[in-house]
């Protein structure tokens, strides 16, 4: 009997996240017009639940964002449809949502421990701070969009700047709540708000510019951090 609870359980557990991924993935869509894809998964059916040996389905050796990336279909296929999201989430309701990046949000992440320490000092300078989502091992910080001719000017201030820095512009991308990985859930660290300059369910975004310094300095004081010239 308690076997078969726990069957029912898990089967319960399971409906729900799965129901929260496809409402994930409109809200993302249809409310905010990012455009979304799903990731490739953790096995041949795309469920991280089934991961095995092999932690992504891409079979890609030592895959640097197992599971939470496009494949199949790919980046270029990203949408705000809601049609095609259902569609998309209904074939494949365990699928992390992946957001495209560029046009209407853009990311920069860097390594956990980093992540909180540059939390902190922008917390302490008083900088308002846009959604910041936690994956297993890095902070993603969600900000208003940027061109590589802008991010470059930012940079060209800095000495050099840590590679474990990475940006997430045109052409990249990052995995959303409720998302899981191979190695754990994401979650958001701090949860969108809405800009109150548009009065739209879009949520408020700060420019890079304005924690590329605090980022610069919690990434060059992890240990071993490998430079890149600017």
């Amino acid at each position: 009997m308690r076997e078969i609870l726990g069957r029912r359980r898990k089967l319960s557990l399971q409906r729900k996240e799965r129901t929260a991924l496809l409402n994930a993935a409109l809200t993302y869509a249809e409310q905010w017009r990012w455009r979304v894809v799903p990731g490739v998964g953790y096995d041949g059916r795309g469920s991280w639940r089934a991961a095995g040996a092999q932690p992504c389905a891409c079979a890609r050796p030592n895959c640097p964002v197992p599971g939470a990336h496009p494949l199949d279909p790919g980046l270029l296929a990203a949408t705000r449809d809601p049609r095609m999201v259902r569609y998309w989430w209904t074939s494949r309701p365990d699928a992390p949502v992946v957001v495209a990046t560029g046009d209407r949000v853009s990311a920069a992440s860097l390594p956990a421990v980093a992540g909180a320490r540059a939390v902190e000092a922008l917390d302490a300078m008083g900088v308002r701070l846009g959604p910041i989502v936690a994956t297993p091992t890095r902070y993603q910080l969600l900000v208003a969009p940027y061109s590589l001719a802008d991010l470059g000017e930012i940079l060209d201030s800095h000495d050099w700047v840590p590679a474990s820095l990475r940006y997430h512009g045109d052409g990249g991308y990052v995995g959303l709540p409720p998302s899981s990985s191979s190695a754990g859930q994401l979650r958001w660290v701090r949860p969108p708000q809405p800009d109150e300059r548009t009065g739209g369910p879009q949520p408020w975004l700060p420019q890079i510019g304005t924690l590329i310094d605090a980022l610069v300095r919690a990434g060059r004081s992890m240990p071993g951090s490998d430079r890149l010239t600017y």
